[in-house]
């Protein structure tokens, strides 16, 4: 394929060659050993903040707040480049979406977070799933034995909700075996690991509001 073809088809195949796993050849990210807190902004942040080597960035956000950094990565890199640690973007995998999207979604969050890996970016994967089924390669190309992180915001509406978010996370602690998980929101009963605690999005949001 014509490099010109390569940048332009919309999928980014032009980012670079890196070594992938799975069925759908997600490409691997490499572990991150992260043993401080960090404090973290929401990507929509970014661009106005000051202390940009003071922070970390993460994704669990709305995705059309950070769709962007699919359009336009190289320009985005070198934003992020700015921060400590970044996250991988968390494109949704929301269980009534087709399943060839929610696979895309993650492709995709996969090869924006190898390309900043090989620009010398320290990325911890948003690892997420959506139903049972999606167990098959919601974890194909994580890094086993380093750092991850997690919400569960919008995960705990009901029972089933509930029940699904703690058969993914406990499927991931087994076929993981993260050190630390980075985790946004509240922590439900059972969840189990070296969880480290930060609030949502939306509570940074209300808290700025009062001040």
């Amino acid at each position: 394929m014509a490099l010109e073809a390569l940048q332009r088809n919309g999928h980014n195949l032009g980012l670079g060659t890196f070594a992938c796993e799975g069925l759908y050849d997600t490409p691997k990210l490499a572990p991150v050993h992260l043993t401080k807190r960090l404090d973290w902004i929401s990507f929509n942040r970014a661009a106005t903040h000051k202390r940009r080597s003071e922070y970390g960035v993460h994704f669990f956000i709305d995705d059309y707040l950070f769709e962007r950094t699919w359009h336009d990565p190289r320009r985005y890199a070198l934003l992020l480049s700015e921060f400590q640690v970044v996250m991988t973007p968390d494109f949704s995998l929301f269980t009534d979406y087709p399943r060839a999207v929610q696979i895309y979604n993650h492709y995709r969050k996969h090869l924006i977070g190898a390309y900043w890996q090989s620009m010398g970016m320290t990325v911890i994967p948003s690892v997420c799933w959506s139903d049972h089924e999606s167990f098959d390669w919601c974890f194909d190309g994580e890094p086993v034995g380093g750092c991850v992180a997690v919400s569960s915001v919008g995960t705990q509406k009901s029972p089933s909700a509930r029940s699904l978010f703690m058969d993914g996370y406990n499927e991931m602690l087994r076929r993981l075996h993260p050190e630390k998980i980075i985790f946004f929101g509240d922590v439900p009963s059972g969840c189990t690991g070296n969880i480290e605690q930060h609030a949502p999005y939306y509570q940074a949001v209300h808290a700025r509001r009062r001040c």
